[in-house]
């Protein structure tokens, strides 16, 4: 029904807000299909290999919007995204996990070894983003050639995420009996539960498409700037699945399964999405690059060092949640005016 209405709403010509929220909320509804699904495999694959089965059928969504943003010239859109659903994850939504669980259990643990893999990964994949746009600051000869590099570092961080595979899919033994511990078997097929998950997020892919048709109307009528749009908008609607799978299942007490699902998401942008969306752009008019704003590069840079912070004990409270929303806060009213 909510992607039928989106779809009314984009054909039938209605005001463009009421449009981009039809479609932003079509693909936040999808989110509660892929949250089963995601609860299902759990139990079966282990929080790494499902988290990282969510994450990259999460991202598709993001990756479809980047892409039509491209198509349609909005480069300042989708570098704020980038970066943008980097601090969603990392700040926002672990934040609100943290938060909710924190409330609902006191404090929580969880597997920190795995984890702390995931966030060197993360560290080392934000510095190769950043990197371009330090020589573009300080005048190096390299910055004569920075669409070359982007590709460059583009195809060297595919491939670290290629290599990173088999550690971040393998079942670390008694790691996830306090997550699995007296909850039912699980009911689906194994091949419902895939299926549905990819179908949710094909979905959404869709429905992205009228969601960036809908995006600059809605940009030029609300006095919304680009980099907020792409900061917040684009990134938080584009991880709606992740946004309510993790929150759900830190709720659930689920935490090994929840930090997975919410930490592969920014670690897929910094080694997937945004190579992809390089390579990507290569077949549009409008060419990324991964030169970034430098108070962009600042905010990515101080996110990924409060997360390694907070992560590397394996253990959350609600406190800990509370301040990285905070901080979230601040960045996003920091792009406010652009």
């Amino acid at each position: 029904m909510a992607i039928g209405f989106a779809a009314l709403c984009h054909y039938a010509g209605l005001p463009v807000v009421v449009a981009f929220v039809a479609a932003a909320l079509a693909v936040a509804l999808l989110a509660s299909l892929v949250g089963r699904s995601v609860e299902q495999l759990g139990d079966r694959l282990g929080a790494g290999a499902t988290g990282v089965l969510q994450s990259a059928l999460g991202n598709l969504p993001e990756l479809f919007i980047g892409f039509f943003a491209l198509k349609a010239g909005l480069i300042g859109v989708v570098q704020a995204s980038i970066i943008g659903s980097i601090l969603s994850n990392a700040l926002l939504v672990l934040g609100a996990a943290f938060l909710v669980g924190g409330l609902k259990h006191g404090s929580q643990k969880f597997d920190s070894a795995q984890i702390r893999s995931t966030v060197v990964l993360l560290f080392l994949a934000t510095s190769a983003m950043v990197l371009p746009a330090l020589a573009d600051l300080l005048h190096a000869p390299v910055a004569q050639h920075e669409r070359a590099l982007s590709i460059v570092i583009s195809i060297v961080l595919l491939g670290i995420f290629a290599l990173s595979l088999p550690a971040s899919l393998r079942r670390r033994k008694g790691a996830e009996p306090a997550d699995t511990a007296g909850h039912e078997p699980p009911r689906w097929p194994l091949w419902l539960a895939v299926t549905l998950l990819a179908a949710a997020s094909v979905g959404a892919a869709f429905v992205s498409d009228w969601f960036v048709a809908a995006l600059t109307p809605a940009m030029d009528q609300l006095g919304i700037s680009q980099a907020f749009a792409g900061l917040v908008i684009v990134a938080i609607a584009g991880n709606a699945i992740e946004n309510v799978v993790g929150i759900q299942l830190a709720a659930r007490n689920q935490m090994n399964y929840a930090v997975s699902v919410i930490i592969n998401s920014p670690l897929q942008i910094a080694l997937v999405m945004a190579p992809a969306l390089v390579l990507l752009s290569l077949l549009t008019a409008t060419t990324l690059t991964l030169v970034f704003a430098p108070l962009l590069v600042a905010a990515v840079l101080l996110t990924v060092v409060i997360l390694a912070l907070a992560m590397f004990d394996g253990e959350s409270n609600w406190l800990e949640g509370a301040v990285m929303i905070a901080l979230y806060a601040v960045i996003a009213t920091l792009f406010w005016w652009g």
